[in-house]
């Protein structure tokens, strides 16, 4: 998964904490697609789900992980036509489809013959990269090029590879998410890698609070502000951590824009979506609107009022300035 460290998330929770009549809150961490985790939930029964939590991770990369090699997609990628795609392919499938048409390509998960040439993949990647190299591998990207049909996926190109890093990470705390509330465990929070799902309230019978860190280019963390879960989930997309430096001085990042096909950054340092939708949906939001950059971001989010954002971003003058949607509540720390 992609396992960046944009805005990562502090959760501000206390675990184990009694609220109600044989009702604990467990919670636990760990290290999953390539970050790591807190998981906290409300369990009358006080159960220990760690063990089927790791299952579902495991099912998880098993299936949508390109760093895996004898995962599906990455059989996929390396050309075996053969594979019956699982349930969770064929939703993280359909998602991706709805999300690069809504965002006219902005979001496209065929960019992964670019994520490698740039070297922010599992792939090869390739030096010096030109603009005659970025035309040639941009033949083998857009979403409608490829096709779910009866389980099986077909490539107009074989070439096409498939890279779903950018929605597979909010996927999976979905799906644990999912089976938490299986349990009747109405009231958690799944976290991985800055991601997240909330649903119902925290330990102090209150909205989950998530503190943001600031967007800081020197190495150092620091806290900036914080935002409330009303049965939501959150995702922030960022490239001012995960950058390289080419010999020439050029700073390229891990957002590969599939329009142009290059790895420059746009205006937009970070972007952080809310909404009450799955966390796969805000992943992939947050992806594109780092490709977008602010001004498109800004009229995609006029016509989906579904989305709330805060997004930090490089003004004309070069000033860092912020835009937060009419109704999400941010407070500082």
């Amino acid at each position: 998964m992609k396992g960046i460290g944009v805005l990562i998330v502090i959760v501000l929770m206390y675990s184990c904490v009694e609220v109600k009549q044989n009702a604990v809150f467990n919670s636990f961490s760990g290290y999953a697609f390539g970050t790591s985790y807190t998981i906290s939930y409300e369990d009358v029964q006080n159960r220990d789900f760690s063990k089927e939590i790791d299952s579902i991770i495991y099912a998880v990369n098993k299936s949508l992980s390109t760093y895996l090699k004898s995962s599906d997609i990455s059989k996929i990628n390396q050309g075996d036509v053969s594979i019956i795609v699982d349930d969770m392919f064929a939703e993280v499938f359909i998602k991706s489809n709805r999300i690069y048409k809504e965002t006219a390509g902005f979001f496209d998960p065929t960019v992964g013959v670019l994520v490698n040439a740039w070297g922010f993949g599992p792939g090869d990647s390739l030096n010096n990269i030109d603009t005659v190299q970025i035309d040639s591998l941009k033949r083998f990207v857009g979403f409608e090029k490829v096709t779910l049909t009866n389980r099986k996926i077909s490539k107009l190109y074989p070439e096409i590879y498939f890279d779903f890093n950018a929605i597979a990470k909010g996927y999976g705390i979905d799906m644990i998410g999912r089976f938490l509330e299986s349990k009747n465990c109405d009231n958690y929070l799944v976290e991985i890698g800055g991601e997240v799902r909330a649903r119902g309230k925290s330990s102090r019978n209150q909205f989950w609070k998530i503190g943001l860190e600031n967007p800081n280019t020197d190495g150092t963390r620091s806290i900036g502000n914080i935002v409330e879960l009303n049965n939501e989930s959150m995702a922030t997309s960022g490239n001012y951590r995960k950058f390289k430096i080419n010999k020439n001085g050029r700073k390229y990042v891990h957002t590969i824009n599939p329009k142009t096909g290059y790895a420059y950054a746009s205006d937009l340092l970070s972007a952080t979506v809310i909404a009450e939708l799955d966390c796969a949906d805000v992943d992939g939001y947050a992806t594109a609107f780092m490709a977008m950059g602010f001004e498109k971001s800004v009229k995609f989010l006029q016509k989906h009022s579904e989305l709330k954002a805060h997004l930090i971003y490089i003004d004309s003058s070069g000033a860092t300035q912020t835009l937060t949607s009419k109704g999400l509540l941010i407070t500082n720390r």
